[in-house]
């Protein structure tokens, strides 16, 4: 058990990095953030199709009907958490819709003591306290302009998004099989499934037009950042506590901060930087600091 806790853990951090990188590749695709989360998932569950089918493996093995079932309804909770994910970035800016979305790790662990008998320590709560101030650090609320009321309808969805995410990690801890594989190729087909009428309805497929740079992009999103990172991040959640997931979560937006100043030159204040270190360091703290509690 000691070792699968260790494997997971490295399994889970190697997902956040990996996800911490879509932002580099997400500039040089011109598609619509809809479009792309389609693409995403379903390149994502061919890619593990053909990996299986290739190394002889079994998508359904220890996967039941009822546990089928729980995981399409997963699914199509991930697909609709993109949108709902998407329309907060359409309606407010993108650093509160971030700090919004980002309420979903403090979710989990506001409701795994009820949810899975969890007990809630100081030490837990203290370093989600720490992890949410570090965010609206790295998110930029303090840099001035304030919430306006145009914002609200952005928020709102922004906290819906926050809120199914919340449930897709808890869902996906009750998940029992270990056939990560088919767990996540189900997930995914589901979510793009769920994707596909709302992209009928808010996209003109045939005005889509793409470069040789953009299709190999969209290729590394689909088989790097969703087949390999969800396989990552789904075989991992057995094994540790929610309260643990939601603290290293936090790893994905900071180390996606941390490569746009670095790869894209954007500006990282120093409050974005105290932000950070305010995340990573919690983060640390409350993985490697044994509570009294």
């Amino acid at each position: 058990m000691k070792e699968n806790k260790q494997q997971s853990y490295i399994k889970l951090v190697s997902a956040m990095l990996i996800f911490g990188t879509i932002g580099i590749f997400r500039k040089y695709i011109p598609a619509s953030s809809s479009m792309l989360a389609f693409l995403r998932g379903i390149l994502g569950a061919l890619t593990l199709i053909v990996y299986t089918t290739l190394s002889h493996q079994s998508l359904t093995k220890g996967i039941s009907r009822s546990t089928a079932i729980r995981l399409i309804i997963i699914g199509c909770m991930i697909g609709i958490n993109w949108v709902f994910l998407f329309e907060a970035y359409n309606k407010t800016s993108v650093s509160i819709a971030t700090l919004c979305y980002y309420m979903a790790p403090t979710i989990v662990i506001l409701l795994s003591p009820v949810v899975f008998k969890e007990s809630l320590t100081v030490k837990n709560g203290i370093c989600a306290f720490l992890s949410i101030i570090g965010m609206m650090f790295v998110s930029g609320v303090f840099n001035g302009g304030g919430i306006h009321s145009k914002d609200i309808t952005g928020i709102l969805f922004g906290l819906i998004a926050a809120f199914l995410y919340a449930t897709v990690i808890m869902m996906n801890k009750s998940v029992k099989s270990e056939n990560a594989f088919g767990l996540t190729t189900i997930e995914l087909l589901s979510a793009s499934i769920i994707l596909l009428p709302y992209l009928l309805l808010t996209e003109n497929i045939t005005d889509i037009s793409l470069n040789t740079l953009s299709i190999v992009m969209i290729l590394i999103v689909g088989i790097l950042h969703t087949g390999i990172a969800y396989i990552f991040y789904f075989g991992s959640l057995n094994h540790l506590k929610a309260q643990s997931i939601a603290i290293i979560s936090y790893i994905d937006p900071v180390f996606a901060l941390i490569l746009s100043f670095v790869c894209l030159h954007e500006q990282m204040t120093l409050l974005s930087a105290f932000g950070a270190v305010l995340i990573i360091g919690s983060a640390l703290i409350n993985e490697l600091v044994k509570s009294r509690d």
